[in-house]
């Protein structure tokens, strides 16, 4: 595990950031050994941390806790330890054994690494490696100490900063035989930083002096600034030298040197660094790309050119450097590509190296990147190369694919070729002699071969090699192969491994004559007893061994087995016979209950089970639970009995039980459970109830607890019996489930005795001793139904007898009276004994009753009394109300007698029209009759005559002046006599209706008719008083509403041409609506014909023409005529033809001279004049060419000629021209705010 020589050891003690926790002790064990007079010692690591240790051969071991590592020292001393500030050592010895515990001293905690170390002597043998664990093991943040186990004295201590783990390796630099060094850790420029500064403070260290010399401030010579690893001091106190406190200042004044390197000091000198780590990184990126020679098939050689060296500055930094760092470089290769990923094989100083383990005939790409200290520059640019082929891989051995007594059958598959094709394969035998001699039994191509002439039953050894052009491969490994044997013989009889009771566990043995190389194959066969079937096979397999499954139980089976092989089946083994084991029965039948089940035990009884798994049962088991939740079971039985008797019950519990049995299969399963419930018995005396509170006059309350005794049932209720004070005779006065009870119909001051007796579902239990309860004083009796008299019908006398007091005069009594029965108010309150009501309403029914007080309380109200006030006049009519109009117009009850003066005839007349001018609707609440029937009501109106009418609540009243106010006033009669007038009401009459105006046509069509009706303007506001309404009268005579509004004129639209139309008008305001006027007849004119479209001319010779239209329809049977114009240059249209024809020839034209034709439609009416319509379109014959060209879209039907149209300019219409200027104005607004916003805003 360790070096006997040469070797240290490192303590590590982590302290954890809490203060409160102490760290876990490092530990040491020493076991005295005399081999070569050395120590040994165990290193114990503990769990989470690591202990990192480099071998012999020069490889780093890291070793994480927990475990102990046996070291050795070389001189058989025992090293000494050192321990961090705040801990001391403490050894300890046991069993032979010393332990050197680290414990902590006090709980002191040094956060910026500033702790006072002390120091020994510098070690002898300043080579010696150190070791650190590796930081990923390590919990953050720790603090590392070191130390050397070399000698008595011989330790030097390091320090390193909590907050940058480094990682420290061994600086011996060892080679391997073929002159490469051996990997390097991932970390090496850290690894490379650490051996300078050793090497720095060695240099120091000698030039100090003796052991009295100091330590300089000495910053690290390359910038720290970005390192991953702080800087590492050695200090070198003397032997005689200084005390504890020369030695801590000293340590403390090193230690500062870091801070500043790292950036954390306040002096600036991290700028300074910085821009010394750019300049390097800049150098170390201007390396330039390697050279590639001697290329081989699995190696090459790499070399490269360094870097230019930095000029040295002058100062005082400088000075303190020491001497230049040396560059490291790593040389990395891709098999994927430039751009692939590349592999570090090489690490070091050396500008050239060795590639070695290749692969052959494989492109390869290689780079180098520069580093020094923990700065690494970019990497070079890659250069590629090929690697040369070279012999075949090793092949795999060869297989065997068949084979027999004298034959082997191989085959093999080829091998990686190295960049050449492979030619012939190599395979070699020992012909079976086993003396490692091997001759060439195939050379050739193929991939496999047939070797024959064997012996049988024996091994032969093969291997393989290829060829190629380049060479032959090495052989592959070597193989033993067998060729098959004769027919093996019997082998014994199956034993029994195992038995079950659904399997039996075989197994047998190999035949002894068979050689181990026979490939051997079992035959196992198995006869059930009774089956008839014979043997049949069970097994078939190579195995020694079987397990047989899915058996009978308890039944016996005989087996034998055969063996065989490539040659043949042997004979079966001689017959063996084995019985399976007996399975557990199944569960007994459910328990049942044999006679009555008592208070305190029950009976019980079972049948065996059905199945007893081939065994005979030897006992049962009873289990009984408590309740019936079943979580606890106790054993009452175990015997051969199949009936048992529990006893020692509780009566009115649950129990449970269940049974099982037992053979020798096992336990059977458990039965299905039984429960049983004992009976319960009445409970026990309860003690006496007790009184609650004061007792009332005639009631008192009770209150007791349960019995201490249940039963074995819940107390389901209780009963209180009570006994007078005369008479010891008792009854029952409460029977339930609570515990209390109010008891009422008692005598005011008595005494009563009570007893209790609780029940549950067995019945009830004892009497409880008497307890006797006085009662107090009581309130009054209940009072005789008063007496009323009634003096007028709204004022009433009631009058009422003092009740039996009970032991307590009777201070106060209270009169109730209401309306209803249900709803009485308190009125009366006092000593007296009569009361007069007043105020009441006449012929209404009222409720009363009395109530009497005394000191004990209040006594129950007597009977209610039913009054009933006498009948009176009717009381005020309240409420008047003005009937609507429409109302008024469907009121169709005649008037009165008195009224109508002008009807005489008895006959039926038709409903009057009554008008809101002359005519005024009322109609009222009916008041209250006072219980007399209304017979007739009087209309007051002031200064003219009453109107008296019949018990009704509507009325029109007849013959008054328009727009005229009136106050009226009602008042009802009955049999007794007339009621006060109701409150003055004004209401007024609504003026005349106006007249309907005169109707006239200012405008007419064919098609509208423009009416006019008054003297107002032609469009009106909808808040005038005065509107209209316009109608006409359809076919039928029934006139139809075209409008209804304020306006005096209207168009009518979509009439017929040369018809009559009908209307009529009427006018109408808030008065109502006025009649209508006479009926006025408008007629419509003809219609005139429909437009033509643009004549078609064509030219027939320079002096003639044809010109052609189309032909309208007749107009409701008057014919059509046409009549065509022609205009000569800028001359007037003259008629030219005037017919029903659509055509005409017109002829002695003007070659030279320009013609314009154009045709209107004229309707030849039989009692009208005739009706001209609008002219076509003007349709030009040319002379040039001979074309016609025809303006208004009208085109030539010849290609001879060619008509020309000038299009007619029509008068825009005044919609058109508002929207033209409306356009125009919007176009000017948008123009000057966009003017605006430009020019004034930005």
């Amino acid at each position: 595990m360790g070096a006997v020589s040469e070797m240290e050891v490192l303590m590590i003690s982590v302290l954890e950031q809490n203060r409160s926790q102490s760290p876990l002790p490092g530990e040491c064990r020493f076991y005295d050994s005399d081999f070569h007079k050395s120590e040994v010692i165990l290193v114990q690591v503990n769990p989470g941390e690591a202990f990192t240790i480099q071998r012999e051969d020069g490889q780093f071991q890291c070793i994480t806790g927990p475990a102990q590592v046996p070291m050795m020292s070389p001189n058989g001393s025992v090293p000494p330890i050192y321990v961090p500030p705040g801990y001391v050592s403490q050894i300890i010895e046991e069993n032979g054994v010393r332990r050197v515990l680290v414990l902590p001293q006090q709980p002191e905690f040094h956060p910026g690494g500033h702790s006072p170390l002390h120091h020994p002597p510098p070690p002898p043998h300043a080579h010696l490696p150190a070791f650190i664990p590796h930081p990923a093991m390590m919990p953050p943040p720790p603090h590392l100490y070191t130390g050397m186990a070399g000698g008595v004295g011989d330790m030097s201590s390091q320090y390193i900063s909590q907050y940058h783990p480094a990682h420290i390796y061994s600086e011996q630099d060892s080679h391997s035989q073929h002159g490469r060094p051996p990997f390097v850790h991932r970390d090496d420029r850290t690894s490379k930083t650490y051996e300078r500064l050793q090497k720095k403070l060695k240099d120091r260290q000698g030039g100090g002096g003796g052991g009295g010399g100091q330590v300089k401030d000495s910053p690290p010579p390359s910038p720290q600034k970005t390192c991953s690893s702080p800087p590492t001091v050695d200090i070198h106190n003397g032997v005689g030298g200084k005390g504890l406190e020369a030695e801590q200042g000293q340590l403390s004044h090193a230690v500062a040197g870091p801070d500043k390197q790292t950036g954390r000091g306040k002096n600036g000198e991290s700028g300074e660094l910085d821009k010394e780590a750019q300049a390097l990184q800049a150098l170390l990126s201007t390396i330039g790309k390697p050279v590639v020679s001697d290329i081989q098939a699995r190696g090459a050689v790499v070399s490269w050119s360094a870097p230019a060296r930095p000029e040295s500055e002058n100062g005082s930094v400088e000075d303190d450097r020491g001497p230049q760092e040396p560059l490291s470089y790593e040389v990395s290769i891709s098999l994927s590509g430039k751009d692939g990923k590349y592999k570090s094989m090489y690490c070091g100083e050396e500008l050239s190296a060795t590639l070695e383990d290749l692969r052959p005939a494989t492109d390869y790409y290689v780079r180098v990147q520069a580093m020094c200290n923990c700065l690494q520059g970019s990497p070079s640019e890659s250069v590629s190369f090929t690697t040369l082929s070279c012999e075949p891989e090793p092949p795999n051995p060869p297989r065997k694919a068949s084979g027999t007594k004298n034959t082997l059958v191989l085959q093999w598959k080829a091998p990686c070729d190295n960049g050449s094709k492979i030619q012939n394969y190599i395979l070699q035998w020992d012909e079976g002699k086993g003396t490692g001699i091997y001759e060439q039994c195939y050379y050739g191509a193929q991939k496999q071969y047939r070797v024959t002439k064997l012996s049988p039953a024996s091994r032969y050894s093969f291997r393989l090699a290829a060829k190629n052009d380049m060479g032959v491969s090495e052989f592959s490994e070597v193989v033993d192969l067998f060729t098959s044997c004769s027919v093996p013989l019997p082998p014994f009889p199956p034993e029994l491994e195992m038995a079950g009771v659904t399997w039996l566990c075989l197994k047998w043995q190999r035949p002894t004559s068979s050689p181990k190389e026979d490939d051997i194959y079992y035959v196992l066969e198995m006869e059930e007893e009774g089956s008839g079937y014979g043997f049949q096979p069970s097994y078939d397999g190579d195995e020694l061994s079987c397990t047989v499954r899915n058996l009978h139980r308890s039944t016996k089976y005989k087996f034998r087995v055969a063996a065989y092989n490539s040659e043949g089946k042997s004979n079966p083994s001689q017959v063996v016979e084995f019985i399976t084991n007996p399975d557990r029965p199944s569960c007994p039948c459910r328990p049942v209950i044999r006679g009555r089940v008592l208070p305190n035990s029950f009976k019980m009884a079972w049948e065996p089970p059905k199945e007893n798994g081939g065994a005979e049962v030897t006992k049962y088991v009873v289990e009984l639970s408590e309740g019936l939740s079943g979580l606890s079971w106790d054993l009452v039985y175990s015997g051969p009995a199949m009936e048992h008797v529990c006893e020692g019950l509780k009566p009115g519990c649950s129990y449970q039980t269940r049974v099982y049995c037992m053979s020798e299969g096992g336990q059977s399963p458990l039965s299905e459970t039984l429960q049983v419930q004992t009976p319960a018995v009445p409970p026990g005396p309860c003690q006496p109830p007790r009184l609650v509170g004061k007792p009332k006059a005639r009631e008192v309350q009770l209150r007791w607890g349960p019995p201490q005794v249940d039963g074995g049932s819940p107390v389901s209720c209780y009963s209180v019996e009570v006994s007078g004070p005369q008479s010891e005779e008792s009854r029952e006065v409460y029977q339930g489930p609570e515990l209390d009870c109010s008891v009422g119909g008692l005598m005011p001051g008595k005494t009563y005795g009570f007893r209790l007796k609780a029940a549950n579902k067995a019945g009830f239990g004892p009497l409880s001793e008497r307890c006797e309860v006085t009662t107090g004083p009581g309130a009054p009796e209940q009072c005789r139904p008063p007496n009323t008299t009634c003096k007028s019908p709204s004022c009433v006398v009631v009058s009422w007898e003092a009740p039996p007091c009970n032991g307590a005069p009777v201070t106060e009594f209270r009169l109730e009276w209401g309306a209803a029965e249900g709803s009485m108010q308190m009125c009366y309150s006092g000593p007296a004994l009569s009361h007069e009501m007043k105020g009441l309403l006449p012929a209404t029914n009222y409720f009363c009753r009395t109530q009497a007080v005394n000191v004990a309380g209040v006594g129950p109200f007597s009977e209610a009394v039913l009054c009933q006030t006498p009948c009176s006049v009717p009381a005020a009519v309240s409420n008047i109300y003005a009937l609507k109009e429409s109302e008024l117009q469907r009121y169709e009850t005649p008037v009165d007698a008195d009224e109508d003066e002008e009807d005489e005839d008895s006959a039926p007349h038709p409903p009057l029209f009554y008008s809101p001018s002359t005519c005024l609707g009322i109609c009222w609440d009916p008041p209250c009759d006072h219980g007399s029937e209304i017979t007739s009501y009087l209309i007051d109106l002031g200064e003219r005559q009453p109107v008296v009418v019949g018990p009704v609540i509507k009325h029109i009243i007849q013959h008054l002046q328009p727009d005229t106010s009136y106050r009226l006033r009602i008042q009802a009669l009955n049999s007794l006599g007339a009621g006060p007038f109701s409150h003055t009401f004004k209401l007024k009459t609504k003026p005349l209706p106006p007249q309907p105006p005169r109707l006239e046509c200012t405008a007419f069509s064919h098609q509208t008719l423009r009416l006019k009706w008054g003297d107002g303007p032609a469009k009106a506001a909808t808040s005038d008083a005065l509107q209209y309404q316009l109608q006409m009268g359809d076919k039928s005579g029934r006139f139809i509403s075209l409008y209804k509004g304020p306006c005096h004129t209207h168009k009518v639209q979509r009439l017929n041409e040369s018809t009559s139309y009908t209307f009529r008008i009427q006018a109408f305001n808030e008065a109502g609506e006025g009649p209508f006027s006479n009926v006025y007849t408008f007629t419509t004119p003809r219609s005139p014909p429909a437009p033509v479209k643009a004549p078609k001319v064509e030219r027939l010779d320079d002096n003639s023409c044809e010109v052609t239209w189309e032909a309208l329809s007749p107009m409701k049977g008057d014919p059509i005529l046409y009549t065509l114009q022609c205009m000569l240059g800028n001359s007037e249209f003259k008629q030219a033809y005037k017919g029903s024809a659509t055509s005409f020839h017109v002829q002695n034209l003007q070659p030279s001279s320009d013609y314009r034709f154009r045709v209107c439609a004229i309707r030849q009416c039989q009692d009208a004049p005739e009706l001209s319509g609008p002219y076509s379109p003007t349709v030009t014959l040319s002379p040039q060419r001979n074309e016609v060209a025809v303006s208004g879209g009208a085109t030539g039907s010849g290609s001879r000629a060619g008509t020309e149209s000038n299009r007619a300019r029509r008068s825009l219409t005044d919609e058109q021209c508002a929207f033209l200027l409306l356009m125009v104005f919007a176009v000017i607004a948008i123009l000057i705010a966009f003017v605006i916003q430009y020019f004034v805003i930005k």
